[in-house]
């Protein structure tokens, strides 16, 4: 293994209904803890998103409604998610984007706390789009020489993407393979919340990335306009975004 590791890192991907962080729900959860003796295991979920799955969405992964009638709901199976994840850091492909603003969604609705800072996030597609721009069964083919099999099967992409992320540290001798280097080598931008609408500006100070306030400092807004987190809270926001912005408020009245 080319992944030189201190603690464990968990390689998950989703199915889902759809694309829409805020509303969308899993359907099919793939999590790959690799361990720094390299050891590994793996746990695939089925999961009832308790709404209906978009015909478009199921011709995508394959996972129709009566494949998953009987699966449990995304509360039921939340501890199992958080006991394997807890203490590792996170890996994926298309990740930070994502699978980890989504998951994040689906533990906060399932009252589990999700904290962003416990966590080094590692995107293989930014690493390799940054090296060679194209999709994951390109970076298979090129990575490892393989074709990728049941494309958009949770288990099939997840199982890829290790190969893919690992072989990518064997193949750039500028690449580092320790994982707080490649989380920051593969972030794209520094995001204080997971849907990018929480921006750092140069002082390091969270700036709004939207609305009236685009481009000013969070605290000071709130501390002058706290009608606007009042708007912000009821507002069809991502939940992980609404929790940033009450960490914000609280600070601002000190």
């Amino acid at each position: 293994m080319n992944l030189k590791l201190y603690k464990p890192l968990c390689v998950f991907d989703l199915e889902t209904t759809g694309t829409n962080i805020g509303k969308d729900r899993i359907v099919e959860i793939c999590i790959l803890k690799v361990n720094p003796d390299s050891s590994r295991e793996s746990k695939t979920w089925r999961v009832n998103p308790e709404m209906p799955i978009p015909l478009a969405s199921s011709e995508v992964h394959g996972i129709y409604d009566a494949d998953i009638k009987d699966a449990p709901t995304f509360r039921e199976i939340a501890p199992k998610v958080v006991e394997m994840i807890t203490g590792a850091d996170l890996g994926g492909f298309n990740s930070n984007r994502f699978d980890v603003p989504l998951l994040a969604e689906e533990l906060l609705r399932a009252d589990f706390d999700f904290d962003l800072n416990k966590f080094k996030l590692v995107d293989a597609q930014t690493i390799f789009f940054k090296k060679e721009p194209r999709n994951l069964g390109a970076a298979y083919n090129f990575y490892c020489g393989k074709t990728l099999e049941n494309a958009h099967s949770a288990e099939a992409d997840v199982l890829a993407t290790f190969e893919v992320l690992d072989a990518q540290i064997g193949r750039y001798e500028d690449l580092p393979n320790e994982i707080a280097d490649l989380s920051e080598y593969s972030s794209q931008n520094r995001f204080a919340d997971l849907a990018g609408m929480i921006h750092f500006n140069d002082k390091n100070e969270e700036i709004f990335a939207f609305g009236k306030y685009k481009g000013q400092s969070v605290k000071e807004v709130f501390k002058k306009d706290l009608g606007y987190y009042g708007w912000l809270q009821n507002a069809d926001f991502p939940l992980y975004t609404k929790k940033v912005f009450t960490k914000i408020q609280l600070s601002s009245r000190f």
